[in-house]
């Protein structure tokens, strides 16, 4: 709409790559077909598997699932759980490194239980492990362990009941460290595997100086919550000497953040851990295993910056500056190396699973017409808009931008002293939009634009509602202001000529989508297509995977999607392994503790009442209750009739 009428004309594919960032942010997965949409490459760039999001959409509607939709493609899991072992174990190889690698996932980053299955079984021949923070998690990973070579990573708060679950998985002969996070824990501990005549593989958590930058900084640095002190670690080790039970000290374990931007601050936690390491085995302890937790960062707005949305590195660097930042410690003293273990729980997760909606309406920013005749109203404050209009060229462009913010004003003033209409407010805000409009178009063709008319462009977007609700699906974009990157997934051999943000279909303000990536900083706007008369258009949220399916609430009570998952063959062919239905709207009600059959009754009452006051007949009646209860039946979202 105001952009260079030019390149709008000679739109290519590669413009909507660059436009949204696909290669930037996409890991490969993602990128655009010659007929316009964007396709899934789930075996990376090497792959000759290329799924179109928009057949999967056409698939999952004709299954009679409506939009919105989760959309999972397991074989990315696969994909990423096998870039992390390659390339630590390339790494080692190529270093010499003396220890292996193992790693984990964090259940709690996404809960659902066939990410959790699907992951274990791609895992598998890595002996990917699982790390739980509650007696339910723990419950669920002792039960979806592939292998006893498997880590099983004991970490949060832990009573008699979680130890002991973790001791009956040591019993059975698998690996499962209990990770002591604060004082005390390790008396509760020791004192419960005594009476269960087991062993513990102890961890001990500790609290790094090192801080990492970002949203999550917290998690680390002296002040954090969760870990003990050197003073505490030493208390633990004493303990553990005059028992004798030095041997079962196995891992040493900290966390920074789950989003570490900054290469530097990895590096920095790894030789700071290191040397604590170092100190353990001197002591005495047994050790073996050196758990870094999470941090592997997503490049959510494919920056490729130390941005709290990005990562300055690539998964090579990470495993690099790891295996090197250890043996550059342990080496000085002739210290093993240890088996290293990470929680890369976000990197794991966020490429497989996708958002798909479809938008319900636009409300424009594009004005009506401008009647021919102007009626002649408070000063001629109309004509001096039309005047401004004219005057719109590259050389008069500030004045006219000034020009227009004055009469707008002006105009809103004389509205409220009533000394004009409505009507002839209307009419005055009509052209200044015209005159806004006009004034960006002008600026898209410019090399050199008046800082002012960035701003004013910045108020020149349509609304583009969609059938979602963004505290269920996208919580971290409302709560922390996280940036997951936003796109159309078809006609993208179409330029799209209008500048948008996205409200979802709550009736709350905070519902909407208004900061979106792009290659030099992120903008307020994103431009989407004109909407086709009698054809659905659909956008997509991506790199969801981590957190969002689990933190979602029901503002408003929107339930969970609809959850489609797909498993893609090398030959590109692919079959919907499990379709789940979002929640009814009986589900979320119950949610909240609503008694659907007492409601029911409560219904067919008022109905009676009703027959009895003569408002309604007893035909009518059943219409009416047949109506709630396909209702109560019915999808949260906006359903197609």
């Amino acid at each position: 709409m105001w952009r260079d009428p030019d390149k709008i004309n000679k739109w290519t594919i590669a413009d909507a790559s660059d436009l949204y960032g696909v290669a930037r942010w996409g890991a490969d997965y993602f990128s655009i077909d010659e007929a316009g949409d964007l396709v899934v490459t789930p075996f990376g760039r090497d792959g000759a598997a290329r799924i179109s999001l928009r057949k999967i959409v056409s698939e999952i509607e004709e299954r009679g699932m409506a939009m919105p939709a989760i959309l999972r493609i397991e074989n990315i899991l696969g994909s990423q759980i096998k870039l992390l072992h390659d390339t630590f174990r390339s790494v080692i190889k190529q270093t010499g490194y003396k220890g292996e690698f193992r790693g984990v996932f964090p259940i709690k980053v996404n809960q659902q239980e066939q990410v959790v299955e699907a992951i274990a079984q791609f895992g598998k021949e890595y002996h990917h492990g699982l790390e739980a923070g509650s007696k339910p998690e723990l419950i669920a990973a002792i039960s979806m362990l592939p292998s006893r070579d498997c880590c099983l990573i004991c970490n949060g708060y832990k009573d008699e009941e979680f130890i002991d679950l973790g001791l009956y998985a040591t019993k059975m002969g698998y690996q499962c460290f209990f990770v002591v996070e604060v004082p005390g824990e390790a008396e509760l501990i020791l004192e419960r595997a005594k009476r269960m005549n087991v062993r513990p593989m102890l961890g001990l958590r500790v609290r790094l100086s090192t801080k990492a930058d970002g949203q999550w900084a917290e998690s680390g640095g002296e002040g954090s919550v969760f870990g003990l002190s050197m003073g505490q670690v030493v208390d633990v080790l004493d303990r553990l000497k005059a028992l004798d039970m030095m041997d079962c000290l196995r891992l040493l374990h900290y966390h920074i953040g789950s989003q570490i931007p900054n290469i530097a601050d990895i590096r920095a936690g790894a030789m700071e851990a290191s040397r604590i390491y170092e100190e353990l085995v001197k002591e005495g302890a047994r050790m073996g295993y050196l758990d870094l937790g999470g941090g592997l960062a997503v490049d959510y707005d494919g920056s490729n910056t130390n941005d709290q949305s990005s990562r300055n590195y690539s998964v090579e660097e990470y495993c690099y500056d790891i295996v090197e930042s250890i043996m550059g410690i342990l080496d000085k003293n002739g210290i093993a190396h240890p088996t290293i273990v990470t929680e890369s729980g976000r990197m794991t997760v966020a490429y497989y699973s996708m958002l798909l909606f479809n938008v319900l309406d636009v409300s424009s920013f594009v004005p009506s017409r401008i009647p021919d005749k102007l009626p002649r109203i408070a000063g001629d404050l109309l004509g001096n808009l039309m005047s401004a209009y004219e005057m719109v060229s590259p050389k008069t462009l500030q004045e006219c931008c000034n020009d227009a913010l004055y009469y707008r004003n002006q105009a809103l003033q004389m509205f409220k002293h009533g000394n004009i209409s409505l009507r002839e407010r209307a009419m005055a805000e009509n052209i200044v939009r015209h005159i806004l409009i006009k004034i960006a178009r002008t600026a898209a063709t410019m090399k050199q634009v008046p800082k002012d008319v960035f701003k004013i462009e910045e108020q020149l977007y349509d609304i583009y509602y969609g059938n979602f609700s963004l505290f269920q699906s996208l919580p971290d974009m409302w709560a922390i202001n996280q940036i997951f990157p936003v796109m159309p997934i078809h006609r993208l051999n179409e330029a799209p000529t209008h500048p948008a943000i996205i409200s979802d279909i709550t009736c709350d303000c905070d519902g909407k989508i208004d900061n979106f990536p792009e290659s030099s900083g992120n903008r307020r706007t994103i431009m989407l297509h004109e909407l086709k008369e009698n054809e659905e258009y659909y956008l997509g949220v991506f790199l969801v995977g981590a957190y969002q399916e689990t933190l979602g609430d029901l503002h408003n009570l929107f339930g969970d999607t609809n959850i489609v998952s797909i498993h893609v063959n090398e030959d590109g062919s692919y079959q919907f392994i499990r379709d789940i239905e979002g929640d009814s709207v009986s589900d979320v009600l119950s949610y909240v503790e609503y008694d659907i059959n007492d409601m029911k009754q409560r219904l067919k009452k008022m109905a009676e009442a009703a027959i009895a006051d003569g408002i309604i007949t007893v035909r009518e009646r059943k219409q009416i209750l047949d109506g709630f209860a396909e209702g109560l039946r019915g999808y949260t979202y906006f359903e197609k009739e």
